[in-house]
């Protein structure tokens, strides 16, 4: 049998056994999955809950469906990651925050650092519509229970005093000094502390300036190495998801 298709219900009350207006994904519905009456659908509503829905009728202008039953909600991962990602080319970033949310990323932070291609906060603001709606599709498609936060844009120094948690910078000068990302890591998540935050800031395309990272540095932030190789900014991003996640045993 087929896995359900899951969507995320924003802008409606969710309530069991009750009929439910489908507007808010008429055209994923109608006209991108040509679903019909009498097929099932699980909802959330963003808030750890998932419900089985059965699709009462859907026609060119309208869906209604019924709610049947409320599912188990699809469990949070243990560490809460929050991925400081300096600003990117459009389609790379975009990646980022797709595959990232595919990982378990719960938050994304954009960071305008001195190398970054894409500035000021104004035009970063501009992609906010359609980033939110790619982290939306992304979580519907992995089955996540909550679609990730996307933070305001932050300048670097700011952004080095906004994290929480573990604060773990990926920077390719630090190969040969680094604090190893499994030794940091295993190491929080083994701690006693109960909420396991960890924060993980990439650069740009063109690097992290040795200044930022100094700045980093001095702020508590832990440099980190990903290996001997030096990786693309998005590549970078992901591998760091990655192994955060796997250390955590979360992957």
């Amino acid at each position: 049998m087929s896995r359900a298709h899951h969507f995320f219900l924003t802008k409606t009350t969710l309530v069991l056994h009750e009929q439910i207006d489908l507007a808010e994904i008429h055209h994923q519905l109608q006209v991108v999955l040509r679903l019909t009456a009498g097929e099932q659908i699980v909802l959330l509503d963003n808030q750890g809950r998932a419900f089985l829905t059965e699709i009462i009728a859907v026609t060119r202008k309208t869906a209604v469906g019924h709610l049947l039953a409320e599912l188990p909600a699809p469990a949070a991962p243990a560490v809460e990651i929050t991925l400081y990602q300096c600003t990117l080319k459009a389609d790379k970033f975009e990646w980022v925050l797709q595959k990232g949310t595919e990982l378990g990323v719960s938050r994304f932070v954009p960071v305008i650092s001195q190398r970054s291609i894409v500035r000021p906060e104004d035009a970063v603001l501009k992609k906010y519509e359609r980033w939110q709606a790619i982290l939306r599709e992304a979580a519907e498609q992995c089955g996540g229970g909550h679609i990730p936060r996307l933070a305001p844009p932050l300048d670097w120094p700011v952004a080095l005093d906004h994290a929480q948690g573990l604060r773990l910078l990926a920077w390719e000068e630090s190969a040969t000094s680094a604090f190893p990302v499994k030794q940091a890591v295993l190491s929080y998540a083994n701690s006693d502390q109960s909420a396991k935050q960890v924060s993980l800031l990439v650069g740009p395309e063109g690097g992290i300036a040795e200044e930022e990272a100094r700045a980093a540095q001095a702020a508590g932030w832990e440099t980190i190495s990903l290996g001997p190789r030096i990786l693309r900014a998005e590549t970078a991003a992901l591998t760091g998801i990655v192994l955060t996640m796997t250390y955590f045993n979360e992957l």
